[in-house]
């Protein structure tokens, strides 16, 4: 599953991108069905175990609910976002770069709707205090991704940097204040624009950022991290969203 070429990016560079990886069939329903999420959650319905973060700042009128909302996590357990990460190809990527024992621990449709800012210099492993501590994610483009929407950075290579200190941004009315890394040269920093379908695939040390939203639609994206079966999870309990979901044993 895993070619030579994406093999020795992923050793190299720590990610790659796959091209085409799903069409419309699969990121239509996708949107559709984050869209229904998000205007149950808005009615006051239960949407346990997700849960909406809305896009502060944003005041749209009439607005739909999704229209307001940054991000909605915990889906790995729903729908068509279970129906992913179940699918044959995904599992046996997973197995190449993980191992055969596989959980999914955390997922998160972002929307980055029209004016949302971007998330600057991060590594996931920062907010994965995990051992072992090297994970993989999954950012699926439901959407396209480009300059003038909000695509991700990424310095190649920065996988094999450790975790570097996280200091919280200073530009005001960021999401709920984000941290980022200020301490690492990322003038080789290289855009990762993708078309609706795309599949990027990044060791969770890989350093990234993503740009504010200048056009006038969302960057829809639906991301998923995973990590091998035993992992230790010290996540401190009031800052906990993960949810562990074992997804392969062996080949099953």
């Amino acid at each position: 599953m895993v070619t030579a070429g994406e093999r020795a990016s992923w050793n190299e560079q720590g990610y790659f991108v796959r091209r085409g990886f799903v069409d419309g069939s699969v990121t239509a329903p996708m949107l559709d069905e984050v869209v229904a999420t998000c205007r149950r959650a808005a009615a006051g319905e239960s949407i346990e175990p997700a849960f909406v973060l809305p896009e502060p700042g944003i005041d749209i009128e009439g607005a739909q609910p999704e229209d307001l909302v940054s991000k909605v996590f915990r889906l790995h357990r729903q729908g068509v976002f279970a129906e992913f990460i179940r699918r044959p190809d995904v599992l046996d990527l997973l197995a190449e770069l993980l191992g055969d024992d596989v959980d999914a621990f955390l997922s998160q449709f972002i929307f980055k709707v029209p004016g949302a800012f971007g998330q600057p210099w991060h590594q996931d492993s920062f907010y994965f205090p995990f051992t072992p501590d090297h994970q993989v994610g999954l950012w699926l483009a439901v959407t396209e991704a480009t300059l003038e929407n909000g695509c991700l950075w990424v310095v190649p290579g920065t996988h094999a940097d450790p975790v570097h200190e996280h200091v919280f941004e200073t530009r005001r009315d960021s999401l709920y204040r984000y941290m980022e890394i200020v301490d690492r040269d990322t003038s080789t920093e290289v855009p990762v624009t993708m078309a609706e379908g795309d599949l990027l695939v990044f060791d969770s040390h890989l350093m990234h950022r993503s740009t504010d939203n200048v056009s006038d639609g969302i960057r829809g994206a639906m991301v998923y991290h995973f990590s091998p079966a035993g992992t230790e999870d010290d996540t401190p309990p009031h800052r906990c969203i993960n949810d562990w979901l074992p997804v392969r044993r062996g080949s099953r």
